[in-house]
């Protein structure tokens, strides 16, 4: 979708946004995540050299940030025009239902203090989980968990159902050779 699509709306997103509020890019498989900090900037976990404007990208990577290898990040300070690229951005402070957010100057604090380059883990350090971290001090994605419940859904479930039919089956067979057997 076209950056002009979502215009008007992230106008209205980023006016609205107070310092500490964590922003929810929409991309389209998945949605990034940045700690706004007031002045319409951001602060946000991201690829080295930023490759989403990059030459070098290579899509070949299945665990990248806008295709870099994902072992190395950055957290940067940026302007959010800069950061929204063609996304729906969206304040996201869902958590705060299950978890106490921080003074907003030390979620600002904190994301500020991060700036540099740092680990990234699709798992267990992505932007998602840093955001998370600089607004409750703790660790938490959403992507991940559904991720996961996703793939135990569509993998571990099917094959569970799987092995109790097998074994449905042993019994079944094993019941029936003991009845063989009483006669």
């Amino acid at each position: 979708m076209a950056a002009k699509q979502f215009d008007s709306h992230n106008r209205s997103v980023i006016q609205t946004a107070r310092k500490g509020d964590l922003l929810e890019f929409k991309r389209s498989l998945y949605s990034h995540w940045a700690v706004y900090i007031g002045n319409e900037e951001v602060v946000h976990l991201t690829g080295i050299e930023n490759g989403i404007n990059s030459n070098n990208i290579n899509p070949s990577h299945v665990f990248t940030i806008c295709g870099r290898q994902f072992n190395k990040a950055m957290v940067k300070r940026e302007r959010v025009w800069d950061v929204l690229i063609d996304s729906e951005v969206n304040i996201n402070n869902k958590k705060d239902r299950k978890c106490q957010p921080l003074e907003p100057n030390k979620i600002v604090e904190e994301a500020i203090l991060k700036i540099g380059e740092i680990g990234y883990n699709l798992l267990w350090d992505n932007c998602e989980h840093f955001a998370a971290y600089c607004r409750y001090g703790i660790k938490w994605s959403e992507q991940v968990r559904n991720l996961a419940y996703n793939v135990g859904t569509i993998w571990v479930i099917p094959h569970i159902r799987a092995t109790m039919y097998v074994w449905k089956k042993i019994f079944a067979r094993k019941d029936k050779e003991k009845m063989k057997s009483r006669l």
